[in-house]
């Protein structure tokens, strides 16, 4: 709260001050104390008057228009009146000679009271000077009174009664209360029904402690309220509201009452407002505001939130305290008096002038103060003191007015000061006036005045714009104008000023721009009703007005052009233009609670247009001045101004930490407001695809093309960027919104744009895109009546296909050119009229029409509606010149014309017409036809039929049931065998007929169960098993018996039938038998079999290969392993080195399968066995080394082969003495020397032998080294242990050799490893792997890495 002024105790003598404002106006307050004067001073504190008195004030009080201030005085009987008008003091004789003591005005009109020191009453009219004396009103004293607003006086006495009567001075009602009363008041109790006796309860302070209330309605039941006694004593009391009592205690407390009789006692609020006292509480109705003093501070509270404290002022220069408050009528003044004598007076309230010109506001902050500021250009703020209380003010870019009635000051205003440059009288009392730079335009009196400011601005302007202004004043006389002319006949009712137009509205509906720079007006807009208000953009190239109406309308004079403001409120008291450069078309309406955001968009798709975008709430008491980005700055009745970010532009105030509810409502402002670039910010953070694409459409709907672009580039929309880059770069305004229109699907409205702009055939093409033939035509009338033609075709393509025949022909017809140049539009024209024709009944004609045209589908299209008519033979007729043999086919059937069928048959593929034929000759007795027509059909069943009963051609159906597997067929067929008592075939075709049951019960019957079982092979159930085992083993069959009982799961059944067998050579029944086991996997049956292979049931032990079988058959590996060992060990102690061989490489590949140790006694003899098998291959081919080194590897082991031990010794001499190993072959030869051998060595070669051993050679030839696959160490070719790493070495299934890294292969069969190089050439005469004996070529090999095998060699190893 600002101070006013300050009245010290030395210009009002004694400590204790009293005084009173002015009613209604406040203008002036009159002060008194201790030196016998009442001082009066004006609302600035600048002294007006003084009325000097005989004695010391006992009381004084203004009347209710604040026009006469009434004084009385101790030591004397006169009255002074002082005039507020003339300034002027008056006495009046009161004509009573007891001292006066009370004095007060009445409410409600022109009459004082005064009351007297013996209880006396005088009633002065100053209306008629009628003085109306009561004697004995009272007792004793009156020291206290109230006027009610129905001009009845209460008075209070030291005689402890309180009386109140009417305006005559007739008492009406008396009441005696328990101490003397004070502070008498006039009020309205809260009640629940509201009466209109107006005020009708007085109130009073009863000895300081309790509040009396006394109702003139009930005079026998008055209230008396106590409260609490911390409060202390009752200082000051004041209603308010609805029945509610304020209540001010000497010890700080202030506390709210109600007087409704339900809540009376009851205390709605309490404060403790002051620490140590209160002396004084205040209630302004205007301001709706409450006071309370105390403690050298003033608290300010809120009536409608009193918890929340509203302002605090602080006196701390008051060390005596303070005394009284009391404020104008208004509002805007409080006054305060001290207990050491001076008054200060502070501004609560300002009257709300403010004006803006561009983004510069000027505002009253004190009664006497402008203050001017630009806080979007951050220029300093400054202050221009003025000389009177303003009741307008406005701003220029240079100047600043303030004014009252007919007068104006004029104010420059530079950087950093404000100079006054004149003042000026106007002929009417001033309405509003605005400035721009150089002219002020004055309304008064239905008149404006438009004159120059002053010229005298070169304190505050740079060289630059001195020099201009200079040229200006030499080039311009024009220095004032007042309009309207004298010629017209209207009274102007608002204006405006912009830099460069004069704009006023008339009441006539009249708004007229006036030109400055030309000094001529150059736009007129004649509008219904008469103009209220005008408020031109900062560019004045639109103007948003008001009518009498109250309807609101943007009018835009470039093209004269208007648009109504949707809801705008009756209630709206102003219209602010944004000046943000991004929102140029938003502009606010606000009335006292409401501000309402509204954009004028002048490129839409659908013209330009105004949209409310949404409304704010106004706090209390805001006046908005400026709207700039969003933010309106407001002033307050404090002299203050504060900024409002609009709801509507909520965005501005950030977007982070927002979820998606909050960012949708956000979107839609910015879309509204076509604040794209924040839109873009938020459709990133909500990143929703229906955020994107509205924010596409908004583009589209506000012609913002590149923008578009861009959005629906962010969408991965393709097909949308390709068309907007195809139509970015047209100029013309209504055929760009045409093209938008229709991406946006509003047809009709992008059909009107296109035939308002240069090429309207973009509407006809539009509505042929669309397929809307109807709006085309009409179109293609009036814009290409070339184009009729094929229009009407498309036409009568829609209309057959929705069923409007008639129109359809009538289009087909109007689509006919008769030009060579569109022959296949023609066509298309022809085969419709030749549709359209059958289908109107005229058949012949389509008929005729259709054979004409060339077109098969034609005929194919024709021949269905015929054949939908029942006209079969035209029909047909038509789909056989169409070559639709099958379609004709049926239909020809349907006619019963079998001779045009049979022509067709040739061409028919349609099994169905097949059919039908073959019935149709079936029935002729034509079996042959049928037959052939059964065939091509497909019918196996009916062919196999006619095959049998007609043809007797069993071999021909047999042939086709083979092929076809038809079962009907084969029950047919089995039929047929039947009859001919061929039962085996008949088994085998009933089994393929799936009537295994008849098959089972005819092979039982003829003692064909054996040909049964085999015809049955794996295709049947369990049950068909089990009945032919039952069958088998009652014919004592027990090898068939226990085949059938495995093959139906019943494995001890057919174990027990494999036991009863007679051993065969071939031993069939024991590797059934075997067979059982391994699927029965029960312990109890292995352990019988292998008894019976031991011998232990019939003392004959069974080959080993048996239990080998068992073992791999039972998945036991190991012990199959070791039973392998033992048949390779005898095969090979009876020379069957191949059988020992395959023996140990099958149990070999069986173990590596399942991944299983392989024993190394299995490898070894695996290894050496290979290696015998070998030699025979590299003899062979007449390698005679690898030969002999391999029998080296096989002699060194001899013990392995003991029946052929001297045959291999004598073939490995031989070998190695060919080979050039002497050493070695003398060391064999010397060994065949020996006496068990000696004798049995082959006459042949036995000399040659003792002549090796009687003359020795012991030359040798060094064998190749190779490097260790492991380790790299080079070790002889055939030494498979390396010396380096003591690893066994994997050899080469083709050589014997140890294998190297880089020559490694693998057969793709066994996986055995192998020398590339060597395999190859092996290959070349040999088509099969040495190891595994399966065919083998060489393109099947390739290079390997080695690194797998040589891990699964080491960890077998």
């Amino acid at each position: 709260m600002k101070r006013v002024f300050t009245i010290s105790e030395k210009i009002v003598a004694g400590n204790l001050v009293r005084y009173h404002w002015q009613k209604t106006l406040g203008n002036y307050i009159a002060i008194t104390g201790s030196d016998h004067t009442v001082k009066i001073f004006d609302r600035h504190g600048h002294k007006r008057n003084e009325i000097n008195l005989p004695g010391i004030c006992v009381s004084m009080d203004w009347d209710k228009d604040g026009d006469a201030l009434a004084v009385i005085s101790d030591k004397s009987n006169a009255i002074y009146l002082w005039d507020a008008n003339t300034h002027k003091t008056t006495q009046l004789d009161c004509g009573m000679r007891d001292q006066m003591s009370f004095l007060m005005w009445s409410k409600a009109g022109s009459l004082l009271a005064v009351g007297t020191t013996k209880g006396n009453l005088l009633v002065y009219s100053l209306q008629t000077s009628r003085k109306v004396p009561v004697l004995g009103k009272h007792t004793k004293r009156i020291t206290c009174g109230c006027w009610s607003s129905q001009n009845l006086l209460a008075l209070g006495s030291e005689d402890k009664t309180i009386t109140v009567s009417n305006q005559e001075g007739d008492t009406i009602r008396q009441t005696t209360v328990r101490a003397e009363p004070s502070d008498i008041q006039f009020s309205m109790m809260k009640t629940d029904e509201r009466a209109s006796v107006g005020e009708s309860t007085v109130s009073a302070i009863v000895g300081k402690k309790t509040l009396f209330l006394f109702n003139l309605s009930d005079p026998d039941n008055p209230i008396e309220l106590a409260f609490q006694q911390r409060y202390g004593s009752i200082i000051s009391y004041r209603w308010y509201g609805d029945g509610y009592i304020m209540i001010g205690f000497s010890q700080g407390y202030f506390v709210v009452i109600s007087t409704h009789i339900r809540e009376i006692g009851q205390e709605l609020f309490q404060a403790h407002n002051h620490k140590d006292n209160l002396t004084s509480i205040a209630i302004s109705q205007s301001l709706n505001k409450a006071a309370s003093c105390g403690d050298n501070c003033i608290k300010i509270h809120d009536l409608s939130e009193l918890k929340e404290m509203y302002a605090i002022i602080n006196l701390d220069d008051e060390t005596k305290g303070l005394d009284r408050l009391s404020w104008t009528d208004d509002g805007q003044l409080l006054a305060v008096s001290t207990q050491r004598g001076t008054l200060h007076v502070f501004l609560t309230k300002l009257p709300v002038l403010g004006n803006t010109c561009g983004t510069r506001i000027a505002f009253l902050t004190s009664l006497l103060e402008v203050t001017v500021t630009n806080h979007v250009e951050e220029e300093p703020q400054i202050t221009v003191s003025v000389e009177v209380e303003p009741t307008f003010i406005a701003v220029g870019p240079y100047h600043v007015a303030v004014g009252m009635n007919n007068r104006a000051w004029f104010y420059a205003v530079g950087e950093n000061r404000a100079e006054k440059l004149k003042d000026m009288e106007y002929l009417g009392t001033v309405t509003s006036m605005c400035l721009n730079s150089d002219y002020a335009a004055v309304l008064f009196e239905g008149r404006v005045q438009l004159h120059m400011i002053s010229s005298n601005i070169d304190f505050m302007l740079p060289v630059t714009q001195q020099i201009e202004m200079e040229g200006i004043e030499a080039q311009e006389e024009r220095e004032t104008r007042l309009f309207p002319g004298h010629d017209d006949k209207y009274r102007v009712t608002c204006h405006a000023l912009t830099a460069d137009f004069l704009v006023y509205g008339t009441d006539t509906g009249i708004i007229q721009y006036f030109y400055i720079e030309d000094w001529q007006y150059v736009n007129e807009y004649r509008h219904s009703v008469s103009i209220r208000k005008v408020f031109p953009d900062p560019s004045g190239t639109r103007m948003a007005f008001i009518d009498d109406k109250s309807d609101g309308l943007v009018y835009c004079p470039v093209n004269d052009t208007i648009y109504e403001i949707p809801n705008l409120p009756t209630t709206v008291r102003s219209i602010l233009w944004e000046h943000f450069t991004m929102d140029k078309g938003v502009f606010i309406a606000y009335d006292d609670d409401k501000v309402y955001t509204y954009v004028f968009h002048k490129d839409t798709i659908q013209g330009s247009k105004v949209i409310l975008a949404g409304a704010t709430k106004l706090p209390f008491s805001h006046k908005p001045l400026l709207l700039y980005n969003g933010e309106l700055t407001c002033q307050t009745q404090s002299g203050k101004i504060n900024a409002i970010l609009l709801s509507t532009h909520s965005f501005l105030a950030g977007l982070k930490d927002l979820g998606h509810n909050d960012l949708q409502p956000m979107l839609t402002q910015c879309l509204m407001l076509k604040r794209f670039n924040e839109a873009w910010d938020v459709c990133k953070l909500l990143n929703d695809p229906s955020a994107w694409t509205e924010f596409a459409r908004a583009c589209l709907h506000h012609m913002e093309v590149e923008f578009a672009i861009r959005v629906y580039r962010m969408i991965g929309n393709v097909g949308m960027v390709i068309s907007l880059e195809q139509i970015k770069g047209i100029e013309d305004h209504s055929l760009l919104a045409g093209h938008l229109a229709m991406f946006m699907n509003d047809f009709n409205l992008a059909q009107d744009l296109y035939l308002a702009s240069s090429c309207p055939i973009a509407a006809l093409e539009m509505r042929r895109d669309l397929q809307h033939w109807d709006s085309a035509l009409q179109l293609a009338k009036r814009l290409a009546p070339d184009q009729i033609a094929f229009i009407s075709k498309e036409y009568a393509i829609q209309l057959e296909f929705t069923g409007d025949y008639v129109n359809a022909l009538a289009h087909y017809e109007k689509g006919m050119t008769g030009d060579n140049k569109y022959l296949e539009h023609d066509d298309s024209c022809l085969a419709g009229i030749a549709r359209m024709s059958i289908r109107m009944g005229d058949i012949r004609r389509g008929v005729n029409q259709a054979i004409r045209h060339t077109s098969r589908v034609l005929k194919k299209d024709c021949g269905v509606i015929l054949e939908s008519m029942k006209q079969f033979s035209e029909a047909a007729q038509l789909y056989e010149k169409g070559q639709y043999y099958d379609k004709a086919a049926s239909v020809y059937i349907r006619c019963k014309n079998w001779a045009k069928v049979g022509e067709l048959l040739l061409h028919v593929t349609s099994p169905k017409i097949h059919l039908q034929y073959a019935k149709a000759k079936e029935a002729d007795g034509r079996y042959k036809e049928a037959a052939m027509a059964y065939e091509n059909a497909k019918d196996w069943d009916n062919m196999i039929r006619i095959q049998l009963d007609h043809l007797r051609n069993p071999e021909e159906a047999v042939r086709i049931i083979r092929e076809t597997q038809s079962i009907d067929g084969a029950k047919m067929v089995a039929r047929f065998f039947l009859q001919l008592g061929d039962y085996g075939s008949a088994i085998q075709f009933l089994v393929m007929s799936k009537c295994n049951d008849e098959a089972f019960q005819l092979a039982q019957q003829h003692n064909q169960m054996e040909v049964y079982a085999d015809i049955i092979g794996s295709d049947a159930n369990n049950e068909d098993y089990q009945s032919i085992a039952l069958y088998f083993e009652g014919e004592k069959k027990h090898f068939l018996a226990g085949k059938f009982f495995m093959l139906c799961g019943q494995y001890t059944r057919a174990l027990k039938h494999f036991l009863k067998c007679p051993v065969a050579e071939d031993g069939q029944a024991i590797e059934m038998a075997i067979e059982a086991v391994g699927q029965a996997k029960d312990d109890m049956l292995t352990s019988q079999l292998i008894d019976y292979l031991m011998g232990e049931s019939d003392g004959m032990p069974k080959d080993a290969k048996y239990l080998f079988r068992l073992y791999m058959a039972l998945k036991q590996y190991r012990e199959a392993a070791r039973t392998a060992i033992i048949i390779a060990r005898e095969e090979q102690s009876a020379g069957n080195y191949r059988n020992a061989h395959d023996v140990l490489f099958s149990m070999y590949t069986e173990l590596k399968a399942h991944k299983i140790k392989i024993p190394s006694e299995m490898v070894t003899n695996l290894m050496i066995l290979h290696s015998y098998i070998l030699v025979k291959t590299h003899v062979k081919r007449g390698d005679h080394m690898k030969g002999a080194r391999m029998l080296i590897r096989v002699a060194n082991n001899i013990s392995k082969f003991p029946s052929h031990i001297v045959p291999i010794l004598t073939s490995t001499v031989i070998e190695c003495h060919r080979a050039g190993l002497r050493n070695s072959a003398f060391s064999f030869a010397a060994m065949l020397m020996r006496p068990e051998y000696r004798n049995n060595i082959d006459p042949k070669y036995k000399k040659k032998i003792e002549a090796m051993v009687r003359r020795p050679d012991q030359s040798e030839v060094e064998e190749f080294t190779s490097p260790c696959p492991y380790c790299a160490f080079q070790l002889p070719e055939c030494e498979l242990l390396c010396s380096g790493c003591k690893n066994n070495l994997p050899y080469c299934i083709v050589t014997g050799r140890h294998m190297v890294k880089d020559d490694w292969t693998v057969c793709p069969h066994c996986d055995f490893p192998g020398l590339y190089s060597e395999f190859k050439v092996l290959l070349a005469t040999e088509k099969a792997c040495p190891m595994c004996s399966e065919k083998l070529c060489v393109e099947q090999l390739s290079l390997v890495e080695p690194a797998p095998y040589l891990l699964q060699d080491e960890a077998e190893s």
